[in-house]
C-alpha cells in the first residue's frame, strides 16, 4: 500500500499543494508552524475519514476561505484509487471514493496507516479512552465489520443511558431495560472477542519487536482488562454481558449510566511483569511504544496483506540514535513512511528516501 499523490486546496496553510510521493521514505523537513503536520494529517484524514488533531472539520478550512478540498491518490494491491475530501465552512463534509460519494463510517479500511507521534506516550500515561481508542482503530482498519459493530454498540449505550435517566425520573418504565441490555450483550460479545484477538496477536508481534529493540532484556506483554470483571475472561461473552448488566441496572439506573461493556475496559501493557504505566521509567516508555507501533504494521499486514503508510511526526528527536537507526533500518524498503523532523541531521545515513523542505505552506525538494 501506498501513498503516490497528494493535492491540497486551501487545507490549513497550504492555497496549493500537488506533490508525488516515493514508495520508500518521505521526510519533510522545517521549522515548527511551517506545515509539515499537515501534510501527515492529509494523509491520516484519507485513512480514518477525520482528523487526530482536531474534531473541527472547519478547522482544516484555510482562515481565510470558505471551503478546502484534499485529494488523495494511492495504491492498494497493485489497484490505483483516489480519495476526496470537500471541506465547506458551517456544513459536513463530502467524501468521494473514485468520484462517488460515500458514507463517513466507508472510509475506515481504503487506506491504512498506522501514526506515530510524541502524544503516543499517553498510550502508556493517559485514560483508558486512549488505550481503547488505539485497539478500535487498528481493528476497524482491518475488519469494516467491526467498525459497524461498534458504532452500533456506541449508539446503543448512549441510548440506553437516555433511557436510564428517564427511569429514575420516572418518565420511563424499568421494564424496558431488558431488551437494550440483550441487544448490548451481543455487540459487547462480538467487540470485545475481537479485541482479545487483537490484543493476543498484537502482543505477540509487539514482544518480538520489544526483545530486538532491548537486546532481548525485557519482554512486553499486553492484558485485556474488562470493566467488572475478573481477572479470568469469561467462556461465554454473551451470558455474561447479559447476567452483569441485569446485576448492575439498579446501580445503572441510580448513576444513570452504563457501568459495564468495552466502553469501559482497558489494556494493561506490562515490561518484566511490571506495569509500564506505574512502574516504567520513560526510556522504557518509550521503547515500548516503539515496539507498539512496529507491532502495529505487522498486525495490518497480517490483517489485509499489506504493510500500511506509516506516519512519523516529530519523533525522531525523541528516540535515542540506536532506537532511530533500528527504527529506519526497519521500515526502509519495507514500508512508506512520511517522517516530520525540524533536524535533517537525524537522519546522516539516511539514502533511501526523498527529503522535501518546508517552509511557510510551500514544499521544496
Amino acid at each position: 500500500m501506498r501513498v503516490d499523490r497528494l493535492s491540497l486546496r486551501n487545507y490549513r496553510n497550504y492555497k496549493t499543494l500537488d506533490v508525488n510521493f516515493t514508495n520508500n521514505i518521505n521526510i519533510f523537513v522545517g521549522e515548527n508552524a511551517q506545515g509539515k503536520t499537515n501534510i501527515l494529517e492529509a494523509v491520516y484524514l484519507g485513512a480514518v475519514g477525520r482528523s487526530h488533531r482536531t474534531a473541527e472539520d472547519d478547522d482544516l478550512v484555510k482562515w481565510d476561505q470558505d471551503s478546502a478540498s484534499v485529494d488523495l491518490f494511492f495504491t492498494r494491491h497493485n489497484v490505483e484509487n483516489k480519495l476526496g475530501f470537500r471541506l465547506i465552512k458551517g456544513r459536513n463534509k463530502e467524501i468521494l471514493f473514485n468520484d462517488f460519494i460515500i458514507k463517513p463510517r466507508e472510509v475506515i479500511g481504503s487506506l491504512n496507516v498506522v501514526l506515530f507521534s510524541p502524544e503516543d506516550l499517553w498510550l502508556i500515561k493517559g485514560a483508558p479512552s486512549l488505550r481503547r481508542r488505539f485497539l478500535d482503530i487498528e481493528i476497524s482498519q482491518a475488519s469494516p465489520l467491526y467498525y459497524r459493530n461498534l458504532l452500533q454498540y456506541n449508539r446503543a449505550v448512549t441510548q440506553r443511558n437516555h433511557l436510564l435517566k428517564k427511569v429514575l425520573n420516572r418518565n420511563k418504565l424499568p421494564e424496558l431495560l431488558p431488551s437494550w441490555d440483550e441487544q448490548l450483550a451481543k455487540l459487547a460479545a462480538f467487540i470485545v472477542d475481537k479485541r482479545l484477538e487483537a490484543v493476543k496477536k498484537l502482543g505477540m508481534l509487539a514482544n518480538l519487536m520489544h526483545r530486538r529493540l532491548t537486546g532481548s532484556r525485557e519482554s512486553l506483554s499486553f492484558v485485556y482488562q474488562m470493566a467488572g470483571g475478573e481477572d479470568d475472561i469469561p467462556g461465554d461473552l454473551y451470558q455474561w454481558y447479559r447476567d452483569k448488566l441485569a446485576e448492575q441496572r439498579e446501580v445503572d439506573i441510580a448513576r444513570g449510566s452504563t457501568s459495564v461493556g468495552p466502553h469501559r475496559d482497558d489494556i494493561i501493557l506490562r515490561v518484566n511483569a511490571r506495569e509500564l504505566r506505574s512502574f516504567g521509567s520513560q526510556g522504557q516508555q518509550r521503547t515500548g511504544i516503539l515496539a507498539l507501533k512496529l507491532a502495529e504494521l505487522e498486525f495490518l499486514k497480517s490483517e489485509t496483506g499489506e504493510y500500511p503508510v506509516l506516519l512519523l511526526d516529530d519523533v525522531m528527536s525523541e528516540l535515542d540514535s540506536l532506537r532511530r537507526e533500528q527504527l529506519l533500518s526497519f521500515i526502509r524498503d519495507r514500508v512508506q513512511t512520511f517522517i516530520t523532523a525540524t533536524d535533517a541531521t537525524l537522519f546522516p545515513a539516511m539514502r533511501a528516501g526523498r527529503y522535501f523542505r518546508v517552509q511557510d505552506g510551500k514544499i521544496t525538494e
